[in-house]
């Protein structure tokens, strides 16, 4: 049996070989997702490769508009260029609690920065931090706003609903809006018209077509337990607002339809994988990291990079774009 270093360096030296094959840079710590699977057959080919870049929480503050720019120009100068971004929420710092100058603010700047570094098609999903207003106690509004909730990031996506799907290269993708008023909060789970235009798409889609869902806020997730200071009360609790309430009605639509194969989200600004049931759910880190102040746990600002086969199989990797976070402000 090999010893543990053993077994380290064998690591070290599979991932050198990857790296320089790639010319990914992974983050430094606890950057171990790297789930670059070889397609099951040979003669399978690549698809698509995607740029997934989630929770950029964009602001004035701690220069976020030159680090989301650092990221697309890395994303863009790979030797081996994506073909598409999936922007995954969380577009913008914050809406929910924030008044209408702020949130104008916000979303000049996303629109600014994607004009001048973006050169690359792009799929919008909505994030809890997009919606504006919810908390009306905060942002002072009333609810009949007319750009009031999921309006307004809906039309600085340019997108023509919260949720949607489309075919390409051979794959299906379907588009989620994770977030469900609670309050002045929210919670993770899908609204019943959309649970149930879900399972018509998915009834729809061909069984022999791979399907990819894209959604804000995981679906499953073992990163949500590291996310708070459960610990304390001596349970492991994970709050609603953290992964989908509704993740048991979810899988057991999945587990109809074997073709769904790969889930990814962001949210919780952590890194990980969770194969249940035939589907690998991925939570791929922040842009933002820990919202601008440097790495969230032990994971730095980065995306990840996905690349889809002909044959439903796929591979994913963390990468860290190599972003500095600014000396704290006053």
């Amino acid at each position: 049996m090999p010893t543990d270093l053993n077994r380290r360096e064998l690591l070290k030296t599979t991932l050198g070989a990857a790296v320089a094959t790639t010319g990914l840079t992974h983050a430094s710590i606890g950057w171990a997702a790297d789930d670059r699977r070889k397609p099951a057959d040979s003669r399978e080919k690549r698809v698509l490769r995607i740029a997934h870049m989630t929770d950029i929480h964009i602001q004035p503050e701690r220069m976020a508009d030159h680090g989301f720019a650092a990221c697309l120009r890395h994303a863009q100068s790979l030797a081996d260029k994506p073909d598409m971004i999936f922007n995954g929420g969380d577009s913008i710092m914050d809406s929910l609690r924030q008044d209408k100058a702020r949130t104008k603010l916000q979303w000049e700047l996303w629109k600014k920065v994607l004009k001048d570094e973006c050169s690359l098609p792009v799929v919008h999903c909505i994030g809890n931090h997009d919606i504006w207003g919810w908390t009306k106690s905060k942002s002072g509004c009333s609810g009949s706003e007319d750009m009031y909730g999921k309006k307004w990031a809906i039309d600085e996506f340019g997108i023509p609903n919260r949720f949607r799907s489309f075919d390409r290269a051979g794959w299906h993708f379907v588009v989620l809006d994770s977030t469900y008023p609670d309050g002045e909060s929210y919670k993770a789970r899908l609204d019943e018209p959309q649970f149930e235009w879900l399972a018509d798409d998915l009834a729809k889609t061909n069984p022999s077509t791979p399907v990819l869902v894209l959604s804000h806020i995981p679906i499953l997730s073992a990163a949500a337990y590291f996310d708070g200071d459960c610990e304390e009360s001596g349970d492991w609790k994970v709050p609603g607002a953290w992964i989908h309430i509704d993740a048991r009605r979810i899988k057991d639509l999945f587990s109809k339809h074997p073709n769904v194969k790969v889930c990814i989200s962001g949210h919780l600004h952590l890194v990980d994988r969770v194969d249940y049931n035939g589907v690998t759910y991925l939570c791929n880190g922040a842009v933002s990291g820990n919202w601008w102040k440097g790495r969230h746990q032990e994971f730095d600002e980065g995306y990840a990079i996905l690349n889809l086969y002909s044959n439903g199989s796929f591979d994913r990797e963390y990468v860290n774009y190599g972003w500095k976070a600014p000396a704290d402000e006053s």
